[in-house]
């Protein structure tokens, strides 16, 4: 018995532990932001519609969406109904939104 609730006791922090790490946001530091934004302030794109997506966090952009690399930042970015949506370009998930 001391065994079978040894192991449900593992596994439920198991279970915990990997539903922690997925509900992390991703925090982009007020440096890079400010990084990004001047970056798209002098390098202007055309701002793109892309239906059936909504601009969240965590919604994932179709790979029709071409992103934007910006120097020394890890993140990618587009335009989208004239705002900057920063993305991971891994993942293709929205970041963060920039008004």
């Amino acid at each position: 018995m001391r065994m079978h609730f040894s192991t449900a006791v593992a596994g439920l922090l198991l279970l915990a532990g990997v539903g922690a790490a997925a509900a992390q946001d991703v925090v982009i530091e007020p440096e890079q932001e400010t990084v990004i934004k001047e970056y798209v302030k002098k390098q202007p794109l055309a701002s793109v519609k892309i239906p059936g997506v909504e601009l969240n966090i965590g919604s994932t952009l179709p790979d029709t969406v071409e992103l934007r690399e910006v120097p020394n930042v890890k993140y990618r970015y587009v335009i989208v109904d004239n705002r900057t949506v920063v993305v991971d370009p891994g993942t293709r998930k929205i970041v963060k939104v920039i008004d």
